[in-house]
């Protein structure tokens, strides 16, 4: 009786090994688990111009940004003092920010959080004051879709998005977060303006 009892669960499970390598893949897919994309790597931005130096030299209150562009590259360091917002990216042009390097000299430092095409939300990175922080990817054909931007004191910033436009200026004090773009939409950031 313990014979036939092993002999019927060696053939079940034989019958079930059977029935597995039998099972079709759909168009030769295999089995094996998906897994998700790792992260990329940090993004590094060209080192601060020397006008841009002497800007943040000359104007305590700068902030200064740089936008990597599909098909431009790095747009290069624009800067302005508070009260004026300063903008990277473009419009009207229909081209995705790819990434975005930031540098402010007076708001305690600057942490950012990219949302990247395939990826999702990356890692926030940090920086102290005349620190530059990247976010995002280069060399990837990936699109910026969102953005959360923070400082110590206020942050405002405004999103140029595909088949939205200018989303309007929201601002933030205190380590807490403004953001700009979409998620879950397949939209691409476009351009970018910051007011620190």
């Amino acid at each position: 009786m313990i014979r036939i009892t092993h002999f019927l669960r060696a053939a079940a499970v034989a019958g079930l090994a059977a029935a597995t390598v039998i099972l079709p893949t759909h168009g030769g897919a295999s089995a094996a688990p998906v897994t998700p994309a790792a992260p990329s790597a940090t993004v590094q931005a060209p080192a601060l111009s020397a006008a841009a130096k002497a800007y943040t030299a000359k104007f305590k209150g700068a902030v200064c940004v740089n936008g990597h562009v599909e098909n431009i590259g790095w747009q290069g360091w624009r800067c302005n003092r508070s009260g004026r917002p300063v903008m990277v990216g473009t419009t009207g042009q229909s081209l995705r920010l790819e990434a975005v390097s930031i540098l402010t000299t007076k708001a305690g430092g600057i942490c950012a959080k990219a949302h990247v095409q395939n990826i999702g939300w990356m890692r926030t990175r940090c920086a102290r004051a005349n620190r530059i922080v990247t976010v995002g990817t280069t060399g990837q054909a990936l699109r910026l879709e969102a953005l959360r931007l923070s400082t110590a004191k206020r942050v405002c910033a405004e999103g140029h998005v595909q088949n939205i436009g200018w989303q309007g200026m929201e601002c933030a004090r205190k380590w807490n977060w403004v953001e700009v773009g979409t998620t879950g939409q397949s939209l691409r950031l476009e351009a970018l303006k910051v007011l620190v």
